[in-house]
């Protein structure tokens, strides 16, 4: 009987987590490490609905106020929980540490049980919210801002990358604010909400690996290909970017050191961007920026951005760029020129080193 209910009530919500697990199961696109936190985020989500299902249950029988206190606990803990293995599982090389905040929240909802601090049930278990029973909220709250914050900060800055951010940044606050609106009945469709919100997620990072280089996550050359056919005239300038001495790092250390070159100057090149820019790996360790409605000047900006940013590291690399508006106007002929000038650049820094070319 318990359970026909809870499969009555949450029908949507084992649909949703089903289907995320039959999809993940067949997915190959993702890291095995990726994937296995995606599954750890279905569990949690189950796991809540259950503990959610039966807290409710509870609600009108005084004989079971024990319980259910122990199971606001965990409900109020499961959220912070679940924002953190969502973030480490979305957001590239996060730590461990980004629990801490919710460990340290589990352990005052955990004292509360004995002390009333944040939540206590009257004698009728009713629900009253001590001194610190916005906690919760805030907790959830402060997590929601920094998942937004890092998804933005992480992102590529396009409006393709920014899609998701707005769907998520809308369904968490909408668990943040609902509650306080339509009272503690959101509490039953909040796993859901977060399931659909996961699956919505993976739907799009598995339509946007089809358009990504799998090492770098930059753009990889069918997306060039493709972007630089739509609204060419927009198409103000192009940076050729190589790396240099990629060859003998490969050959000198091994191609996990060479994957991990790639993959740091990569992400400087994704700081130096802009909106306006987009980056594409079209090659071994050659780079493209396509720059849209932008001044000479903000292309001679990025260059600089750019050799500041690699200049950090320990490796180098060479760029060059051409401008529309003072040469070839074709997209081939602003590539072949773009590539010219980045190839200059790149004998001239090896001549300076007094290296041979590799």
């Amino acid at each position: 009987m318990v359970v026909s209910e809870y499969i009555s009530e949450n029908w949507i919500l084992i649909l949703v987590l089903l289907g995320f697990v039959i999809s993940l199961i067949s997915t190959v696109f993702m890291e095995q490490k990726t994937i296995r936190r995606l599954f750890a985020v279905i569990i949690e989500v189950f796991v809540l609905s259950v503990i959610v299902f039966a807290e409710f249950k509870m609600a009108g029988l005084t004989e079971y106020r024990n319980i259910r206190i122990v199971l606001m606990a965990l409900r109020y803990s499961a959220t912070p929980i679940i924002i953190a293995q969502i973030i480490i599982t979305i957001i590239k090389n996060q730590k461990w540490y980004i629990f801490i905040p919710a460990i340290v929240f589990t352990i005052i909802n955990i004292i509360s049980i004995f002390t009333g601090i944040v939540f206590s049930l009257d004698a009728q278990n009713k629900l009253q919210r001590g001194p610190l029973g916005m906690l919760p909220f805030i907790g959830a709250g402060l997590y929601c801002v920094l998942m937004i914050y890092l998804m933005l900060a992480r992102g590529s800055k396009q409006r393709t990358d920014i899609v998701p951010v707005v769907f998520f940044a809308f369904a968490f606050a909408a668990g943040i604010i609902l509650p306080f609106t339509i009272g503690s009945d959101y509490a039953q469709v909040f796993c859901s909400t977060i399931a659909v919100s996961m699956f919505v997620y993976y739907v799009f990072t598995i339509l946007q690996l089809t358009k990504r280089d799998a090492l770098t996550g930059l753009l990889n050359r069918q997306a060039y290909y493709a972007d630089t056919r739509n609204e060419i005239e927009n198409i103000t300038a192009i940076v050729s970017v190589d790396m240099n001495g990629l060859k003998a790092i490969n050959d000198n250390e091994g191609h996990v050191a060479g994957d991990k070159a790639l993959s740091t100057i990569s992400d400087c090149f994704i700081r130096a961007a802009k909106s306006k820019h987009r980056v594409y790996r079209v090659g071994g360790d050659e780079f493209v920026i396509v720059c849209r409605r932008s001044s000479e000047k903000d292309v001679a900006d990025l260059c600089e951005r750019i050799q500041k940013e690699v200049s950090a590291t320990q490796y180098t690399c060479s760029v060059g760029y051409c401008y529309a508006g003072t040469g070839p106007k074709s997209i081939d002929d602003i590539l072949k020129a773009s590539d010219e000038n980045m190839y200059s650049a790149k004998e001239k820094f090896y001549h300076e080193k007094g290296i041979e070319r590799r």
